[in-house]
């Protein structure tokens, strides 16, 4: 691993959705999230580092120090196993060997922040109720997001779809296709925000440079790899990037994302394109001590 990052960074990014459901509401029957007071799109930050994992997952599939702890088919309490395997550790004798050894419960964290890159990142709960003899202790991650909202109101289509494979025999001798629903947005552009603590990546979980680098990879790239009929085509826009000269900071975040504005040109008409809008940085108001880095 490289040297533990050594400064706080805000950022923001903007992605968009073109005829697709960016992030379906189960409390709704599925369809785009919304506020329902403004109208304005939802996207969740559960549902970012979900895409952040699936990359980091792909790209580093079975290098050393780069699994992924909340992980589709893969019980939680099976990965907190492996830290008991490195240390011997059983229903047992836990109680024993914590006496013998004071400092096992943050061998024990440290050896879960090691090996799974998620949990160096965003930091986990890694105690269950089922067994609680498991107990990994928590983390704090020093990479954080915020809920993604869209620069304008979404509409929300119904989509009625039919298809000509037919569930039941039954219904096959009645019928030749079967009828759907499908929702998406035609177009909507969302920006979500996120904040790297150095400091807490310096006590806790020691994410590393070369982690944030992945990291800056990982949200670029994070809907390239992860295509899908329900969510239509989605690409990352920007990535903006505000970096402090210090490890505790120099300026509010508050002060960094307001120098980032998003309009769309003509207000008269639909958004459609990324390109109906325009993205700037005032770099004049960014306090000193910040650099601003467009990845993107």
């Amino acid at each position: 691993m490289s040297e533990i990052i050594k400064n706080r960074y805000d950022f923001v990014m903007l992605f968009e959705v073109e005829n697709g459901n960016p992030n379906g509401d189960p409390d709704a029957g599925n369809m785009p999230r919304i506020d329902p007071e403004t109208g304005y799109g939802i996207v969740t930050d559960v549902c970012l580092k979900r895409k952040i994992r699936n990359y980091v997952d792909t790209v580093k599939h079975g290098e050393d120090g780069y699994d992924i702890y909340i992980k589709e088919r893969v019980p939680l309490n099976t990965s907190d196993n492996l830290a008991y395997a490195k240390y011997n550790l059983d229903d047992k004798n836990i109680k024993e060997e914590k006496k013998k050894d004071p400092d096992l419960d943050t061998k024990i964290r440290d050896f879960m922040c090691q090996k799974f890159y998620d949990i160096r990142t965003f930091g986990a709960v890694m105690t269950t109720f089922v067994k609680a003899s498991l107990n990994c202790g928590q983390v704090r991650g020093p990479v954080q997001l915020t809920f993604a909202r869209s620069v304008d109101p979404i509409v929300q289509n119904e989509i009625t779809i039919t298809r000509i494979a037919i569930t039941t025999e039954t219904d096959a001798e009645n019928k030749k296709t079967e009828m759907g629903k499908k929702y998406i947005v035609p177009y909507a552009l969302y920006r979500a925000e996120g904040f790297v603590s150095a400091n807490l990546a310096d006590k806790s979980t020691k994410f590393s440079e070369e982690d944030l680098q992945l990291l800056w990879n990982a949200i670029i790239n994070m809907f390239e790899l992860d295509h899908s009929a329900a969510r239509g085509r989605m690409s990352v826009r920007e990535l903006i990037v505000f970096k402090h000269d210090s490890i505790l900071g120099n300026a509010p975040s508050y002060k960094l994302f307001d120098t980032v504005t998003v309009a769309r040109i003509n207000e008269s008409a639909p958004a459609r394109k990324y390109s109906d809008y325009t993205v700037d940085v005032e770099i004049s108001s960014i306090p000193a001590g910040v650099t601003c880095i467009r990845m993107i």
